[in-house]
Formats: C-alpha cells, structure tokens, sequence
C-alpha cells in the first residue's frame, strides 16, 4: 500500500516517511488522511461555484475547517474518524452539487475527480486512498506548492477553528481555504500561479490570527504580564494540553467546588495569562513542557488529561487509559469527549470523575515563569523599550517563536539562547519557548529578556510589537528595526506564521533545526532569492551572523 508524508519538520531522513509517520500515525491512517484532503478538494470545486452563485453553506465551510485540522500533525490518530469524515465530506459534497444544479440547472462536465468519485466499501476506501497522495503529482516543482499551499491552509483552518468556536467568523477566510483546495486540482496553473496563491495563504493567514486574537482577548480580556506557577499541589488534578481557550473554560467551570485542580501543559500554558481564567483558585499553572515530553510527564501527572487539539504522543499503555480526547483529536482505544451539541458545554463529567479516584501529581519542578507579553502588554511597554534602545542597553530583538519538537539538534535553541549578548531581547511565541523559558536571563531596566506572547498564533502580537516599534522609531521598513527572526518550525501551523511574516514584507527569516522538506530545490531557490530565508548552522556562527560581526 506505502505511504508518503512530509509535511513536519521530523519527515523520516529529511525527505519523507514511507512506512510509519515519525509522529506516529500509521500507513493506513496517513492515506486515509490523504484521501479525506482529496475529498476536501472535491467538496471546495463546487464550494468556490457556489459562492460564485450567490450560494453558501457555512456547515460545509465548517466541515472543511475541521478536516483539515484534523489533518494536523500529531493530532489524531483514529482511521476509523477519517472514514466517518471521508463518508460525509462525500454526502455533503454531492448536497452542495444538488444545490447548484437547483439554482444554475446543471454542473459543467469533466469536473475533476475528486469532485466525482464515489465512495465505496472501506477496503474501496483505502485502495482509493493510496492513489490520492503527495506522490500523485509528478512535477517536483508543482507538488511542492500544492503541498505548501495547502499546509498554509491546514495552518490557517486551525485558527479559524478556534476562533469559530468563540462565536468569530469571516467568510472570506472560508472562501480563501476552498479556492487554495480547488486550485491544488487545476492542471492549468503554473509555478508562478501557484506562487502568487501562496502569497495570498499568507494574507490571509494574518487576517485569521487577527481574527482569533480579537476572539480571545474579547471573550478572555488581552493577556496580562503573569508569574506561572510550575510546582504543584496536593489536590487530584486534570492536565489540559493542545490550544482551545473554551474546552479550558469549561473544564474550569465544571470542576469548580470539585477539589480538583486543573493545570496546563505545553501550549496550553498561556491561558494562565488571560484575566478571565485568573478567578478560579484551583487553576493551579503550568505542569511540563513541550508537546513531545508527555510520554514522562503525564506518566508523573498521575491523573487525567484532556488533549483539546495537536500535540498527542501516541500514548503508553501505562496511561492511555488517563488519556482523553476532544474536538479533532483522536486516538483508537482512547475516549473522546462529543462536541457541544445546541451551543450547550461540552460534557466533562467523566474526566472530572476519573479524577477524583487519582493520587495528586507527582512534583517535577518548582518556581514560576514569566508570561503575558502579547501586543496590548507589548504597546504600554513601548516607551520603555524604545527607550532603551536609544541608549543603547538594547541592542537586538530575536525572535524565537515556533515550535519544539524531539530531535537533539533542537538544543541549538537553548545555547543560543544562552549564548546570546546580555544586551538583546527574545520575542517568542508558540512551544519553542520552553527551550530557553525557564533560563535564568535576567532582564534589561526591568524588562525581561524573554517576552513569551503565548501560543503559536500569537506570533501576530510578535508582529504587531514589530509594526509598533517601526512606527516608533519612524521607520519605513519593518525590515529596518534590529530585529532578527530564528524561528524554529515543526507542523502546519508553523508555515502559516511563515507564509504571514513573508506577505508582511519581513525578510532574512531563519529556519530550523531543518528546512522543510517539502520544498523543493527550485522552491528553496525562489525563497532564498525573493525573501532571504535561510537555515541555521552552528550557535556561534549564526549569532556573529545576526549581530553583523
């Protein structure tokens, strides 16, 4: 059957994994994944007629945000949930042709095939699967923009996620996300075709870290400068991972007066920083690390998690069964809490229960960390920072943002941090930060030397200190501040931030520990030429390289 993945950081030898994800999914449920995108494709051909004709269907606009999340690495692992997804993508799809044929009175012919093929048996299914992959694209060059386009859309299907079920929408993040699908079909377009789309992901994947960064801070208030707690207490507790703010809100809700304590993990961590969650005292803080540290620390935690998106380690026998899943995420022996059904709160009765009957979590740290630095914390912070760099006792930004990830070569990260002037400042934002967040860097006139704005789509606030900070200092160019960008990367998300950054004109982005292997040569060529992107080498080397030495 064979399977061919390369859409993270860790694709097997730099190239690809081709007979078991370094993550962890396995080749049926990498193809099903495959052909759940190709359904995707079919349901957005007609999804961009339909609009064209005054047509649309925000269950389908819905439905596509979700799947392609779902998709996400590291975030579900349960191939019969892709079958379920690919059954009804199917149905939905040939309701949305329905449609069009009622209001226009036909469909053109000769349609794409994934706008006609029909669902069979589930061994049809899988044979039809494993003829539907990255591989199905022969041209190297075209393949490569297809698959970024579409990880950018998969990235941005994330924040769109979040942020729908806040209450925020905006259809023209959903029109955007068909038409990249439905263009990755159309034989007719060229490299400079698929070039100027992928320009566009990145417009709009600003607009939907707008979008979601508006739906936090008015249903939560803007994030506030805030020491975390990363010891424990002797109460049961619940460990809450992956990036929903309401799954983390009504856990809270519902175990309150419970003697349970809840806890963030990973990049849950910033939900200590938002005023609305500060009210309920058994929200203890932070327990761990990054995602890819859990196989220990949940072993330690003792009591249930709650996985709301990505960031699932298949889980250890020791403690699958503590394990529990929402939302996208997915893993076949583990249980899964149903979505909200009527607007009502997802039901955590079970979890909270489970709890109940565990130890409390074995201590495996003490103190605190230092958050909160999102861009409304950032722009009151302004005048002092400009401050000192104009003495001088700034010299350089950093930043950091992005992703950890397993691979020992991530420890550049933390030398790096290390290693960096006593006179600079790191920008973070996202799971890289717990390579350097726990350091003891000190701080510049009061301001600390590592700013964490929260989770990985809170690179917007990174940018929105950056265009502050240009406006400040009467700049023209962004590029111009002395800010420089080494960001490390991992899974969809991370390209979406990228595709970001480089519509928004910065340049001489830096990525590691690799360059992602999808890109092709020419692809690469074109980055390196138009946006200077670059990977990293040694600590030593890339800081005399950013410092100008």
């Amino acid at each position: 059957m064979g399977m061919f993945c390369f859409q993270c950081q860790e694709a097997a030898k730099g190239t690809g994994c081709t007979v078991r994800g370094v993550c962890g999914k396995t080749e049926d449920t990498a193809n099903l994944q495959d052909l759940l995108i190709y359904t995707l494709k079919g349901i957005s051909i007609y999804g961009v007629k339909a609009r064209e004709a005054g047509i649309k269907d925000r269950h389908v606009d819905r439905f596509i945000a979700e799947s392609l999340f779902s998709t996400i690495t590291n975030a579900n692992f349960d191939k019969e949930s892709f079958i379920k997804r690919i059954r009804e993508g199917i149905e939905l799809r040939e309701s949305l042709k329905e449609k069009l044929i009622k209001e226009t009175g036909q469909v053109k012919d000769g349609l794409h095939d994934a706008a006609m093929w029909k669902a069979g048996t589930d061994e049809e299914l899988y044979r039809k699967a494993a003829q539907v992959g990255v591989l199905s694209t022969s041209n190297e060059d075209i393949r490569s923009l297809r698959e970024l386009l579409i990880y950018g859309v998969k990235g941005m299907a994330a924040y769109v996620e979040h942020a729908s079920v806040l209450g925020y929408e905006d259809d023209n993040l959903y029109a955007f996300m068909q038409k990249a699908l439905a263009a990755t079909t159309d034989d007719k377009l060229t490299v400079e075709d698929l070039t100027s789309l992928v320009m566009e992901c990145g417009k709009y994947g600003v607009d939907a870290m707008a979008l979601l960064d508006k739906a936090n801070t008015s249903t939560y208030g803007n994030p506030e400068i805030t020491r975390v707690n990363i010891g424990v207490r002797d109460n049961p507790g619940i460990l809450v991972s992956g990036h929903d703010l309401k799954d983390m809100e009504e856990l809270l809700v519902q175990t309150e007066g419970t003697g349970i304590d809840v806890y963030t993990h990973g990049e849950m961590l910033p939900a200590n920083y938002y005023p609305a969650f500060k009210k309920y005292k058994h929200f203890v803080g932070n327990y761990g690390n990054a995602w890819w540290k859990q196989d220990k620390e949940f072993e330690a935690f003792n009591g249930p998690i709650l996985m709301t998106t990505n960031c699932l380690v298949p889980p250890k026998d020791s403690y699958k069964d503590r394990v529990y899943t929402t939302g996208v995420v997915g893993f076949e022996g583990v249980k899964h809490i149903p979505a909200r059904v009527d607007g009502k709160p997802k039901d955590f009765s079970e979890i909270i229960e489970h709890a109940k009957s565990c130890k409390p979590p074995t201590e495996i740290e003490q103190g605190t960390i230092v958050g909160g630095f999102a861009h409304n914390t950032m722009a009151g912070l302004a005048d002092s920072v400009v401050e000192a760099v104009k003495k001088g006792a700034i010299k350089r930004f950093f930043v950091m943002a992005g992703c950890d990830g397993r691979q020992k070569a991530r420890d550049y990260y933390t030398e790096f941090a290390k290693k960096l002037p006593g006179d600079s400042v790191i920008l973070t934002a996202g799971c890289a930060k717990y390579r350097y967040n726990k350091l003891d860097l000190g701080d510049i006139n009061g301001i600390p030397r590592v700013l964490d704005a929260g989770q990985c789509n809170d690179s917007y606030s990174l940018v929105l200190t950056a265009l502050k900070l240009k406006e400040a200092f009467g700049l023209e160019d962004v590029n111009q501040l002395p800010i420089s960008y080494n960001i490390a990367w991992y899974e969809q998300k991370a390209v979406i931030v990228l595709l970001a950054l480089l519509y928004l004109g910065v340049k001489n982005i830096h990525l590691g520990p690799t360059l992602p292997a999808f890109l092709s040569p020419n692809v690469a060529k074109v980055l390196v030429e138009n946006f200077g992107i670059g990977g990293i080498t040694s600590v030593e080397e890339d800081i005399k390289m950013f410092m100008g030495e």
